[in-house]
């Protein structure tokens, strides 16, 4: 529909929009992915932060689109590995990184390292830019738990089969996505989104409906 809510995720992992569409639903949002926009730009993430690095994302895609652009950067933090990978989990083994790859070289380092050792929380930060790129709402959460010293389950992307809730004693890749849609990183830091959107949504109606110039 013409003057449906609409956003557009800076990225082009349709797991992430997915997970977010869901969650956005309520407020009759609709999400794109930079796949539906051939004129994308590719933007640098050298932030030192995910906050910085979501902030970028958001605002120059926002600018070069003409479009409302939220951006979430998020990874994962290990205690033994001095919070590492962090920012750069997406590329843990280089440049030509895979989930695989990646989850190989975090087994490999924390290789030995008893349960007690292996403690690690997700984080992710959400920022919403407006067309001008100015950055309208953001937000940040984290979900803890360990790495498990093999794989578990088949849900979800990234470490998510490795990194256990010992709540539940079993992994993200095995409580599948209606539980991470609860108490993930990216669930808990939406909410607290969500919450700001709402109320920006009740002052204005029309936010984001708007046509930009």
């Amino acid at each position: 529909m013409p003057d449906a809510r609409q956003m557009v995720l800076g990225t082009y992992n349709q797991k992430k929009r997915n997970e977010l569409q869901q969650l956005l639903a309520p407020l009759g949002i609709e999400l794109k992915s930079l796949q539906d926009f051939p004129a994308a730009i590719e933007v640098v993430e050298d932030g030192n932060s995910f906050g910085e690095n979501a902030a970028k994302k958001a605002t120059q895609q926002a600018v070069h689109l003409n479009q409302w652009v939220l951006a979430e950067d998020s990874g994962l933090c290990v205690d033994a590995l001095k919070g590492a990978p962090g920012i750069y989990s997406a590329r843990f083994s280089g440049d030509d990184a895979t989930d695989e790859k990646n989850n190989d070289l975090l087994l490999e380092k924390l290789d030995g390292l008893p349960p007690e050792k292996r403690g690690a929380h997700y984080v992710c930060h959400i920022t919403l830019s407006n067309p001008a790129g100015e950055v309208i709402l953001e937000s940040e959460d984290k979900c803890h738990g360990r790495i498990m010293t093999e794989r578990h389950g088949t849900h979800g992307f990234g470490y998510d089969p490795l990194f256990q809730i010992r709540e539940y004693h079993l992994t993200f890749g095995q409580l599948g996505p209606a539980v991470k849609g609860l108490i993930s990183h990216r669930a808990k830091a939406t909410r607290a989104f969500l919450a700001g959107l709402r109320q920006m949504l009740d002052q204005n109606p029309e936010l984001l409906r708007q046509e930009t110039k």
